[in-house]
C-alpha cells in the first residue's frame, strides 16, 4: 500500500518592502549636480549625486525595492542607499509591503521617528508572540491605521485580514500556529511589527504579559498615559504640531471670557475696593510677571545668578521616609521637600540645562543635582545641543536661541508606582507649578523667562541615553537677562 502523503501547508509568497517618495515631494536636479527635495515652498538639499543615481532615484515615485540596492553593491547602489537614507531621516519617504511589486499592498508604513528603517528577519516558527498592550487600531479618514506610542512607524492597513491576525494575537500564539491560519499575512509583516514593538516575543512559561513586555519602568505605564506622552509632543510622531490654527474658517474661535451664567450676580468689586490695601511684594510679582523672548547678549546671565535661581526654586530642602498609605509593613519610601508643591510629595521632576551663553559656565548640556546643588556636565554631540536650542527659539518665535534652556524632565515611575490612571496628569500639573515658580523667581531677580509649549522627547533620549519611557521632557523654560527692547505678555 502507498503511504499517505504528508499534508503540506499553503505556500505564502514572500513579501517585499519598497521605498516610495512622499506624494507631496518631488526630486529636482540642480545645476551644480546636487539633488533637492522640494515640497510646498520649501526645498531641502540632499547632496551631490551622479547622473545615473539621479535617474534611478526617479523610481522612488513608483517604488524602489529595498533589496535592489545596498551600501555593499555597485557605486550607483551605494549612492541610492545614501540618498534614500537621507530622505528617510527627513521624513520624506514611506514604505510599502506587498507579495509582489504588482500586487495590492498589505500595509503602507509611515515612519514616526526620523531614523526609522524597515528591518525584516526570518522568524523562528517555535517562538511565541503577542500583541502589545500599547497597540491600537483606529480609523483615520477613510483608512485604518495600526499604531503604538512605542513604535517607530505606524501601519496603514490595506488588507482587512490583517485585523483578524491581530485579534488572534491578543492571546499569545506560536508563529507556526499563525502560518496554518487562513489569511496569514506573511512572516515579513510579523517581523516588521516585532521590530516596532507592536508585537513582542513571549516566554511560553510566562503568565504575566504586562511584565513580559518590557522593563519595570514600562510595566508602570498605563496605555493612555504613554500614548498621551508620545503624541502630545515632538520626537515620536509625524502629525502636524503647534499653532497651525487647524479649525480657522471652520469653527468660530471661543471668546476670551466665558459668557455669563444666568442668575443673580454678586458683585465683588465693592468688597475689593473697601478692603483695598497696598500691594504686597507677592502681588507685585504676579502683576509684573511676563514672558521674555528676546535676551541681552551683551549682558548674559552669570553663573552666580543661575546658582541663586536654582537654589531658590528647585533645591532639595530636606529628606524623609514613610511607609505607603494604609500599609505599615510596606517598603520605606524616600521623600524630599522642595520650594514648590508636588502631587504626593513625589518630586519626580529633574532639570537639564542647555547652556548657550552664561558668564562663568561653558556652553554645553548639564543636569542639575537638586540634592547636592551642583551642575553635572553631560557629553552630547554639538549638533544635538544646537538642535535643542534652535527648536526652542522657533517655538518661542524668537530671533535667537535663549541663553539657557531648562528642560523639565520627569522620572515617570516615581509617580506611576503609586498612582493608577492619573499619573501623567499629576506630572503635568507638577510641571505647571514649577514653571510658574520659575516665572516668579525670574521676575523677582530681574531676569527674563518664557515657558515653551513643546519639546522633542526623542532628541532628549539621544542626548541623555535614557529611554523615553524611563525619563523624558514634560516642559521647557527659557532663562536669561531680558533685552531692554523686548516685548511682554
Amino acid at each position: 500500500m502507498r503511504a499517505p502523503e504528508k499534508k503540506r501547508g499553503r505556500k505564502i509568497a514572500a513579501s517585499a518592502v519598497s521605498a516610495w517618495l512622499n506624494p507631496l515631494v518631488r526630486l529636482e536636479a540642480q545645476a551644480d549636480g546636487t539633488i533637492a527635495a522640494c515640497f510646498d515652498d520649501y526645498s531641502v538639499g540632499l547632496g551631490k549625486f551622479s547622473a545615473g543615481a539621479v535617474d534611478r532615484a526617479q523610481a522612488l515615485r513608483t517604488g524602489l525595492p529595498l533589496s535592489s540596492f545596498s551600501d555593499h553593491g555597485s557605486a550607483t547602489d551605494k549612492e541610492i542607499d545614501l540618498l534614500v537614507h537621507r530622505l528617510a531621516r527627513r521624513g520624506l519617504l514611506e514604505y510599502r509591503l506587498a507579495h509582489s511589486h504588482h500586487e495590492k499592498y498589505q500595509v503602507v508604513i509611515e515612519p514616526q521617528l526620523p531614523d526609522y528603517w524597515p528591518r525584516t528577519t526570518k522568524p523562528n516558527d517555535t517562538e511565541t508572540i503577542a500583541l502589545s498592550r500599547f497597540a491600537y487600531l483606529r480609523r483615520r479618514g477613510n483608512e485604518m491605521v495600526l499604531e503604538s506610542p512605542r513604535a517607530g512607524a505606524l501601519f496603514r492597513i490595506c488588507d482587512p485580514r490583517i485585523a483578524s491576525t491581530l485579534a488572534a494575537l491578543s492571546t499569545p500564539r506560536k508563529i507556526s500556529w499563525l502560518r496554518r491560519q487562513d489569511g496569514f499575512p506573511g512572516a515579513e509583516l510579523l517581523t516588521l511589527l516585532l521590530d516596532c514593538e507592536i508585537l513582542f516575543k513571549v516566554d511560553a512559561a510566562s503568565d504575566d504579559l504586562r511584565a513580559a513586555e518590557g522593563d519595570d519602568n514600562l510595566v508602570m505605564w498605563d496605555f493612555h498615559d504613554l500614548l498621551f506622552h508620545a503624541r502630545s509632543t515632538e520626537g515620536r510622531q509625524s502629525n502636524p504640531l503647534g499653532g497651525l490654527y487647524p479649525f480657522a474658517g471652520v469653527i468660530s474661535p471661543l471668546p476670551a471670557v466665558r459668557p455669563h451664567w444666568p442668575g443673580k450676580k454678586i458683585d465683588l468689586d465693592a468688597f475689593s475696593t473697601a478692603a483695598a490695601a497696598p500691594n504686597s511684594p507677592f502681588t507685585q510679582l504676579l502683576q509684573e510677571r511676563h514672558s521674555t523672548r528676546d535676551f541681552d547678549d551683551a549682558q548674559p546671565i552669570t553663573l552666580a545668578e543661575l546658582s541663586q535661581f536654582l537654589n531658590r526654586t528647585a533645591r532639595v530642602q530636606s529628606n524623609w521616609t514613610s511607609k505607603p498609605d494604609f500599609d505599615d509593613h510596606g517598603p520605606d519610601i524616600e521623600y524630599t521637600t522642595r520650594r514648590y508643591p508636588s502631587g504626593g510629595s513625589s518630586y519626580e521632576l529633574e532639570l537639564y540645562l542647555a547652556v548657550a551663553q552664561c558668564e562663568g559656565l561653558a556652553r554645553g548640556f548639564y543636569h542639575y543635582d537638586a540634592g547636592g546643588h551642583a551642575l553635572v556636565a553631560i557629553e552630547t554631540r554639538p549638533h544635538e545641543l544646537e538642535a535643542m536650542l534652535s527648536t526652542a527659539a522657533f517655538a518661542m518665535g524668537a530671533s535667537a536661541a535663549p541663553p539657557i534652556l531648562i528642560t523639565i524632565a520627569a522620572r515617570f515611575g516615581r509617580v506611576s508606582w503609586k498612582y493608577a490612571s492619573i499619573a501623567h496628569s499629576l506630572i503635568l500639573k507638577d510641571a505647571g507649578v514649577l514653571i510658574q515658580t520659575f516665572y516668579l523667581m525670574a521676575t523677582d531677580m530681574g531676569l527674563g523667562g518664557c515657558a515653551i509649549g513643546t519639546s522633542n522627547i526623542d532628541l532628549f533620549a539621544k542626548m541623555t541615553g535614557i529611554e523615553f519611557h524611563v525619563e523624558g521632557p514634560v516642559g521647557q523654560f527659557a532663562l536669561g537677562r531680558g533685552s531692554k527692547l523686548e516685548g511682554s505678555e
